[in-house]
């Protein structure tokens, strides 16, 4: 039986950035996991790229038993409606399942306060720090990196889709590390420079 990947899109929702997680997940998860689509409500989702996406669950209606919450990044996490995502953030951790957030995604989890007790990074401390007022505690934890992962966090800033991913196909165990390795180095690194995989 399939677990479940929830990835929490909102409008103008940054659609690369779950791309990646998504095509690695299916391809290497060998059908270990299911991918389910979160939003504010059923309608469409239209993405920055002009995509429109029918998302599987509203708020109120997402499953309870689902192995990771992934916060794809995008125009309108600063917007009053997506704070209606911080009931999901804190039953994510409450359940210990994987949580992860890129680029304002991840400067959101920063007002959940979910980012004060982990290593983690975004955009911009400043930003954070701003943003999030006194629900955020973390500072002395934020570091320049492209993608963090500490427990069960995962955070990245809005250059690192490929970097984000490999953390979350990694802390999943979507299939070998080294199997993993070979996809980001493939495609982070292009057909011509990318080491060959060992047969």
């Amino acid at each position: 039986m399939s677990k479940t990947i929830l990835f929490v899109i909102l409008p103008q929702y940054a659609d690369w950035e779950a791309a990646y997680i998504t095509s690695a997940v299916t391809m290497l998860g060998q059908g270990q996991y299911e991918i389910k689509t979160v939003s504010l409500s059923r309608d469409f989702v239209p993405s920055i790229g002009g995509f429109r996406m029918m998302p599987d669950y509203e708020i109120a209606t997402v499953p309870g038993d689902y192995e990771a919450l992934i916060l794809i990044g995008g125009m309108t996490w600063r917007n009053e409606e997506a704070k209606q995502v911080r009931t999901l953030v804190e039953d994510c951790q409450k359940k210990g399942r994987l949580l992860g957030g890129i680029c304002d995604a991840a400067a959101f989890l920063s007002t959940t306060g979910a980012l004060n007790e982990v290593i983690h990074t975004g955009n911009n401390l400043n930003d954070f720090k701003q943003w999030a007022e006194d629900s955020y505690t973390g500072e002395e934890k934020y570091v320049a990196r492209q993608a963090v992962r500490d427990g069960n966090v995962i955070t990245a800033n809005g250059t690192a889709p490929m970097e984000f991913a490999k953390e979350i196909l990694l802390a999943l165990h979507v299939a070998e590390e080294k199997k993993i390795m070979d996809w980001y180095n493939f495609h982070k690194l292009g057909y011509y420079t990318a080491p060959l995989p060992q047969m």
